[in-house]
């Protein structure tokens, strides 16, 4: 695996509505720019090796890192995979919908949940949304919720911007009411 460089974003929400929140909210984002593991190869029937090569990798060097820019435990999370226009969206597919990638998240948060996604293909400085849901309980409508991410100069077109994301609690701000209020 090779890493150009790995992007730490921490939002912390003080105002929400015109009201305080308290204590903030806070969600942090880690992104790491890697070389796309296919590359210059055309068409790769067998996407295979390159997870093996370099989604374990990817998850355990990634989850650490963005529970500790959260620096408080995480309620909520996310993951993306942004490829660059050289590339097929399936690249990005590869590396984060395998368990060889998300259960390090998992276990390094002590959720259960599968982790909602985004992916997509673009350019460098692309904007994407990562959505976020609760680490244990998906219905849980106060933590859906998403946090917008760009990085200016990734993906080039040979490189997948990889990213976790993880919230430290719901939206600030929540009224909705339970899910099972509808059912």
């Amino acid at each position: 695996m090779k890493v150009r460089k790995i992007v730490t974003v921490v939002e912390e929400i003080r105002t929400e509505g015109g009201r305080e929140v308290w204590p903030p909210a806070r969600v942090a984002v880690v992104a790491a720019v890697i070389e796309n593991p296919w590359a210059g190869q055309g068409f790769v029937e067998d996407l295979g090796p390159g997870i093996d090569e370099t989604a374990s990798d990817l998850g355990a060097m990634l989850a650490p890192q963005v529970l500790a820019a959260l620096e408080l435990p995480a309620e909520a999370y996310g993951k993306a995979a942004i490829v660059g226009l050289d590339g097929e969206v399936e690249h990005g597919s590869a590396l984060i919908h395998t368990l060889k990638f998300g259960d390090h998240f998992r276990k390094a948060a002590d959720a259960t949940t599968l982790l909602p996604a985004v992916e997509k293909r673009g350019p460098a400085g692309v904007v994407f949304d990562i959505p976020l849901k609760h680490i244990t309980d998906a219905t849980i409508r106060s933590h859906h919720q998403t946090i917008e991410v760009r990085i200016a100069d990734a993906p080039h077109q040979d490189e997948i911007v990889v990213a976790l994301a993880a919230a430290a609690q719901g939206r600030p701000q929540q009224r909705l009411a339970a899910l099972s209020t509808e059912q």
